[in-house]
């Protein structure tokens, strides 16, 4: 796994004692032979760490806490819920939009999936598990990503600005139980899945309520809308993903 490109001293720094802890080693060797295994795994070795590249410590205003990266061809860019441009929505960030939709009143769901521009205003796109095999979701659980993102998570509940915790379906609320201090803002709903988003997680307003809330902290709001500059670039390719993307 590579820590790479971390410009951000505190992430280097955190991620350097991590990676010296014997937790750490046991789940880079099972990380490192699953990829020499069958299966690919994802994300790509240099994506793994793709958060912390865009989102420094200092500027992370919002948190979204995603599970495990998403397990097919194409798909996992390292950025909890986020796709390249070019690959299809999934269904879980097809609601993230819809819900977007009813709560901002001037956005309106794009047809790409590449959440960059939201890293790079601070919002923290964080995974609880940073790696998966293909086609098999949940595989790389319980071997040590956990603890590497709890301890995460501890740093950001000591971070000097207050923050904005997003909690999407239980798994990201018990990982968020270590975020104590009240000067941050836990929001919390149903995932987006589609098994459980019809639940009141469309209505959830957490957009709109984060932005309030970073406001009266001084902070700048996150433009939200921004996603919807980035499109595919091939006329053709638009058309065909608009038939198959619609609602």
């Amino acid at each position: 796994m590579q820590m790479s490109d971390l410009t951000c001293p505190i992430w280097q720094s955190l991620l350097a004692d991590e990676a010296e802890q014997e937790y750490f080693q046991t789940l880079s060797e099972k990380v490192d032979q699953a990829r020499s295994g069958p299966l690919p795994v994802y994300p790509p070795s240099a994506d793994v760490f793709r958060a912390f590249q865009l989102t420094p410590y200092a500027k992370v205003k919002v948190v979204i806490l995603g599970q495990d990266p998403y397990h097919q061809p194409g798909q996992a860019q390292g950025l909890s819920f986020s796709v390249p441009a070019d690959v299809r929505l999934p269904p879980s960030l097809r609601n993230i939009y819809k819900a977007l939709a009813l709560d901002i009143e001037s956005f309106e769901a794009p047809l790409q999936g590449d959440l960059s521009s939201w890293a790079e205003q601070g919002v923290l796109l964080l995974n609880t598990v940073l790696t998966v095999n293909e086609g098999q979701p949940h595989s790389h659980a319980k071997w040590g990503w956990e603890q590497f993102t709890g301890n995460l998570l501890r740093c950001l509940n000591e971070h000097p600005q207050p923050l904005v915790f997003l909690l999407w379906g239980k798994h990201a609320q018990n990982a968020a139980a270590v975020i104590t201090d009240s000067r941050h803002l836990k929001l919390s709903s149903v995932h987006p899945s589609p098994l459980s988003a019809h639940r009141g997680f469309f209505q959830c307003g957490h957009f709109s309520q984060s932005n309030q809330f970073l406001l009266q902290q001084g902070r700048d709001a996150v433009e939200w809308c921004s996603v919807m500059r980035q499109q595919p670039a091939d006329p053709g390719q638009k058309q065909s993903r608009q038939q198959k993307l619609a609602w």
